[in-house]
């Protein structure tokens, strides 16, 4: 479709709008952006990203079927708008050219073996406490802490760390907003395949936009997505500095960091907020473990390990 950008924000591929096409709505992700168009000379341009007015062509993948015309058929049934799902704004508005027919032969296919047989082997519910906060705050030093004391009960974990999954699955993004972007939007869904596994996951990413830690809450089941917001004010973040990261931004060597130059939105209504600030990262964890362990996330494990 060719797409016009209405918004001050950028348009960002890989984040979820609403797509209202006649009476229907549903999710919709730019999933590529072809090219851009100059309106001046209708020159094809290169870009990632979207600003205000600018105009593209891109590629869109929906939630679910619409029905549609081409737009030069029909311009009602052919134009669409895109809703910002956290505003309800109306951030671009489109024409469809025509349909990608690739998801077509793309089929669910169904496994005897389901969520539950496996969590139920494992004597535990599947959960995936996402870690969030600045660069500094102690997200990975915490959730590594937590997943000890998991592992020494005898639960089936496994921690997804932001420099770590950078090293191999996400190794071609880099730090600008729509890398950013996309960088959680596969990590959400590789926790989505982990929590099928019936394992306890842990996720320490700054994931420093709403948007996309909305995007994979959505993914997982029910009260399965647990956000753990680690608030650690920006002037501690900087006092620890582990890796010299901040020094570094603020004289202009690291570009796009967040706190320095990207903004972070934290977390409105996390389900545990951690302030950590001259707290031992042992009683932090000990805290988590006891927020999972009520809410009926750890089952009694018998001795050969299944769930009783």
């Amino acid at each position: 479709a060719h797409l016009i950008w209405m918004s001050d924000e950028p348009l960002l591929p890989g984040r979820s709008y609403m797509l209202k096409i006649g009476a229907k709505t549903v999710n919709a992700t730019v999933t590529d952006i072809k090219h851009k168009i100059n309106v001046n000379t209708f020159e094809h341009m290169a870009g990632k990203t979207l600003d205000l007015n600018e105009i593209a062509f891109c590629n869109l993948s929906l939630s679910s079927d619409v029905a549609f015309d081409p737009y030069e058929a029909n311009r009602t049934t052919g134009s669409f708008i895109l809703i910002d799902r956290m505003t309800n704004q109306t951030v671009g508005a489109g024409m469809v050219w025509f349909a990608l027919r690739r998801a077509t032969n793309i089929h669910w296919q169904a496994l005897d073996i389901d969520r539950k047989a496996r969590a139920d082997k494992m004597g535990q519910q599947p959960a995936v406490l996402w870690f969030t906060g600045l660069s500094g705050s102690g997200k990975s030093t915490i959730a590594s802490l937590v997943e000890k004391r998991l592992h020494a009960e005898g639960r089936h974990t496994y921690t997804l760390d932001g420099d770590n999954v950078r090293h191999g699955l996400n190794r071609d993004l880099g730090f600008t907003d729509a890398d950013r972007v996309e960088n959680i939007r596969r990590v959400g869904e590789v926790a989505k395949l982990m929590s099928d596994a019936g394992l306890i996951t842990l996720v320490s990413f700054i994931s420093p936009f709403r948007s996309e830690r909305q995007m994979a809450r959505d993914l997982m089941g029910e009260g399965e997505f647990i956000e753990v917001f680690v608030d650690t004010p920006i002037e501690e973040c900087k006092k620890r500095d582990p890796k010299g990261l901040y020094t570094k931004a603020e004289a202009g060597e690291i570009k796009n960091f967040t706190g320095i130059d990207s903004p972070y939105e934290a977390p409105e209504n996390p389900e545990i907020r951690i302030h950590n600030v001259g707290r031992p990262a042992e009683e932090v964890a000990d805290e988590i473990v006891a927020y999972l362990r009520a809410r009926g996330f750890l089952s009694v494990l018998g001795m050969d390990g299944d769930g009783i």
